[in-house]
């Protein structure tokens, strides 16, 4: 093979193999109905092989080296992209993992190391579909409060009047028991009612404790009715 060939050559089957296993990662992706689907990871691969693979041609495999480490960073920057706040709930962090992964699939098909980038989907893949029914698995267990770091809210209904004494009444029962609060907000108003909610500094709690503090200011005039509840931090 004629020698000015042989680096077309050798960027063909870069992009080549960076196309195929990123076309793998993602039609995993997009099956799932994913944000970031089949060509999203297909040209981030594609992108991540070109660019070492220029490096590389360039400035030798010191070229190649430095683009990788710009490579890793830069990919932070799309995935940020696809991660999404909805209240309480943060929505992309694996699909911008796998972007980030996808880049890696690249980079070692730009560096001219196919069967690694091979090797790396399949873990990649491993990770998406393998554990899924794992991490369901665990997602459906019930959130125990004695053994889960958790978000706790202590709430009460009171009436506009009495809002100061509520908060005054949450600030009391709760730090007597060592219960930090983070924050007090008013979650509702109308008819005559405002319910508030005592967020606590996240950690572990106990039931017990928390249900002494509900009966404690269900005593008290102020206060119409209290709860507490429990949800997974994000």
């Amino acid at each position: 093979m004629p020698s000015v060939l042989q680096p077309i050559v050798h960027t063909t089957l870069a992009l080549c193999v960076a196309f195929v296993l990123g076309g793998l990662i993602g039609f995993e992706r997009q099956w799932r109905q994913r944000n970031a689907g089949l060509r999203t990871n297909v040209l981030v691969a594609l992108g991540a092989a070109a660019f070492v693979d220029l490096g590389a041609r360039v400035a030798g495999p010191d070229g190649g080296v430095r683009v990788i480490s710009y490579v890793v960073s830069g990919i932070g920057f799309l995935g940020a992209g696809v991660i999404m706040k909805e209240g309480a709930q943060v929505r992309g962090l694996n699909t911008a993992a796998t972007l980030w992964a996808s880049a890696a699939v690249g980079a070692f098909a730009g560096a001219g190391l196919q069967g690694e980038a091979a090797l790396v989907t399949a873990f990649i893949l491993a990770g998406n579909t393998l554990l899924r029914p794992i991490a369901d698995f665990i997602n459906r267990r019930p959130i125990r409060p004695n053994e889960t770091e958790a978000l706790y809210r202590v709430h009460v209904v009171c009436e506009p009047d009495s809002i100061s004494d509520a908060r005054d009444l949450l600030f009391e029962l709760l730090e007597q028991r060592n219960y930090p609060i983070r924050e007090i907000e008013t979650l509702s108003e109308g008819d005559g009612q405002v319910e508030l909610a005592a967020s606590l500094v996240p950690t572990t709690a106990d039931p017990h404790d928390l249900d002494a503090v509900v009966e404690e200011l269900m005593k008290k005039n102020a206060i119409e009715s209290a709860t507490w509840t429990v949800s997974t931090l994000t």
